[in-house]
């Protein structure tokens, strides 16, 4: 195959059918808009540490953990005459609400300022997470319902495959146009102007689901057993969160890891024992390799402290991050489809191993004796990078759609995102005990006065831990459960 067919897969792949869906994950990726406006604005107002950032990422994954509610809603129960449509409607309105309170709180207006900053900060984030999560499951049911099902079992497994690919390039476009653009913005214009701009992407997704055409599903019988298992679960991370309950965190990701793997054992107990076992092993693979811990918030900190990266920097950043993301899903898209996934998940470990090793050098400052700028190495490295995440993702989404039940595709997607993102928890928690031990800090002022100074001394050594783990445990566990679908069809 040449390289004109490469590129020429994705356009031959497209339907008419897909666009309205697709438009839906382009509002999804369209939430990059404010991302840059929002660390700068967090940096500078917020009085929260790296622990306490990455504590509130891991209750912000508390969402899209109990995705299996809004998973029995899709598939089970109708309002005002739909179970799809509608929900997109309903993460809008969240959305939008999420966005008009950081506006408020950012441009310091005076119907919010009664309230604390950090507590309004973190009820928007929750509010936003929640919204982007049920659009999230809508679109993700959607893709096996634009399907042609007309076609052989195996056309319709590699269209399957195929939507999945549209549905990341699509994701990846959103990213490099919006990341960049927010970014520019925000460096021109002020924070809040950026913030009221980002209520197009509300927009976006209305306008993609009052078009999309279905094919015709009837609701299926209401799974109470995940409704109201997820409900109690739901009020049972409330009341622990609320409360301050020691070890809060750690108690919620053990029982909702519990829960979701009971749940899936359940929905997938009609299967033969050859595909209930392939499932296992690939749940173990995408856990372990979703849940390797990052540095967190201060190597952004020491990148904007110690090498002057800028607002426009991370535009550019973002920019092609993205554009080289999307090139990679392009020309990726038939290799994507054909490789073995374990294979694929074991290069892609080795090379983001090999990718992160820029930073770790210029943390040492191996750029200046090399006499190099540390923003071309930053430019290098992130569009070198840039690929490889999208690709695990598909990979690992294609295998989930292969294997969607029919009649519970919505409780099946989200209950396999819920495992994935428990595992997102799980790095999330070795993150948070990794800046316990190396203590790094932001300066932070009050009435101009440095009340914490910065401190970076860490690390380096926290960049070897989390660069070393990221590699190893990938690794030995792809080796050890083999993912590959042709390894359950030889059985």
């Amino acid at each position: 195959m040449n390289i004109i067919d490469i590129f020429m897969t994705p356009i031959r792949a497209l339907k008419m059918r897909y666009v309205p869906l697709l438009l839906i994950y382009f509002a999804y990726g369209s939430s990059v808009f404010v991302a840059i406006a929002k660390d700068f604005w967090v940096k500078k107002e917020l009085a929260l540490s790296a622990e306490d950032l990455v504590a509130l990422g891991v209750w912000l994954t508390v969402p899209w953990t109990i995705k299996m509610i809004f998973g029995q809603l899709v598939d089970s129960v109708t309002i005002f005459g739909s179970n799809r449509k509608v929900y997109v409607f309903i993460g809008a309105l969240l959305m939008a609400l999420s966005t008009v309170l950081l506006i408020g709180i950012v441009g310091k207006h005076v119907w919010i300022a009664g309230y604390s900053k950090e507590s309004v900060y973190i009820f928007a984030s929750v509010l936003g997470v929640v919204g982007f999560v049920m659009q999230d499951v809508v679109a993700d049911t959607m893709t096996t319902e634009v399907v042609d099902k007309t076609q052989s079992d195996d056309e319709i497994k590699k269209e399957l495959a195929t939507i999945q690919v549209l549905s990341r390039l699509s994701l990846g476009l959103a990213i490099f146009i919006m990341g960049w653009l927010g970014g520019e913005l925000a460096d021109i214009y002020d924070y809040e102007t950026v913030f009221k701009l980002s209520l197009f992407i509300p927009i976006l997704s209305i306008v993609g689901v009052l078009v999309v055409k279905l094919n015709p599903v009837e609701s299926s019988p209401l799974n109470k057993q995940v409704l109201f298992g997820g409900m109690l679960f739901a009020v049972f991370v409330v009341l622990i969160g609320y409360n301050e309950v020691p070890y809060s965190q750690e108690i919620v990701f053990v029982v909702s890891l519990a829960v979701v793997l009971y749940l899936l054992s359940t929905l997938i107990e009609d299967l033969d024992p050859s595909t209930i076992k392939h499932i296992k092993m690939a749940m173990i693979v995408i856990f372990v390799y979703r849940a390797m811990p990052s540095v967190g918030p201060a190597l952004q900190w020491w990148e904007i402290d110690v090498l002057k990266f800028d607002e426009a920097f991370f535009a550019k950043l973002s920019m092609i991050g993205g554009g080289i993301a999307l090139a990679g899903m392009w020309f990726a898209a038939k290799f994507i489809v054909d490789r073995s996934i374990g294979k694929v998940l074991i290069f892609l470990t080795i090379i983001s191993t090999i990718l992160s090793l820029p930073i770790l050098a210029m943390y040492y400052h191996l750029h200046t004796l090399l006499g190099i700028d540390a923003r071309t190495i930053a430019l290098v490295d992130t569009a070198l990078a840039s690929p490889f995440d999208y690709i695990a993702g598909v990979l690992m989404l294609t295998l989930v759609a292969i294997y969607a039940p029919e009649g519970k595709k919505g409780t099946w997607f989200a209950l396999m995102a819920s495992l994935m993102n428990i595992a997102l928890s799980a790095s999330g928690l070795f993150s948070k005990y990794l800046n316990k031990v190396f203590l790094l800090t932001r300066e932070i002022k009050e009435k101009g006065v440095v009340v914490t100074p910065a401190n970076y001394d860490d690390l380096g050594i926290l960049l070897w831990i989390v660069i070393g783990v990221g590699f190893i445990v990938p690794i030995v566990t792809i080796w050890l459960f083999n993912p590959d679908p042709k390894t359950h069809k030889e059985k």
